[in-house]
């Protein structure tokens, strides 16, 4: 059984940065996309940004060239968020997919931009 554990959310001025960690336990087998879901109040989930084990990436339109994500030891993913927008708020979650077919989630944290 593998758990998502997330931190790092809180409040931020608009234009400031913010760095969300996610740390994976249990076993990692099967794991292979591991990355960041959002879902912003009244609002559906939608994917912020996802990192594969052989380092491929995608991005949300809506955050390429402010987020960057990166993986360590197959294990954490770091959201490293810059340029913040009050549009940016919303509860984090973290994501994996285990053999290309169950989708694990974190708890979520909460992220708020204030303009």
């Amino acid at each position: 059984q593998v758990q998502l554990v997330e931190s790092g959310g809180g409040l931020v001025q608009a234009g400031g940065p913010l760095r969300l960690p996610c740390a994976a336990s249990g076993s990692m087998l099967g794991i292979n996309t591991m990355g960041w879901y959002r879902q912003a109040p009244g609002k559906q989930r939608e994917l912020v940004a996802i990192v594969s084990s052989s380092g491929s990436t995608r991005y949300a339109d809506s955050v390429k060239g402010r987020f960057t994500i990166s993986r360590h030891n197959y294990d954490t993913v770091y959201l490293q968020m810059n340029s913040l927008e009050p549009e940016d708020t919303a509860v984090y979650y973290c994501y994996a997919l285990k053999y290309r077919t169950f989708e694990l989630w974190g708890q979520g944290t909460l992220v708020t931009v204030s303009s």
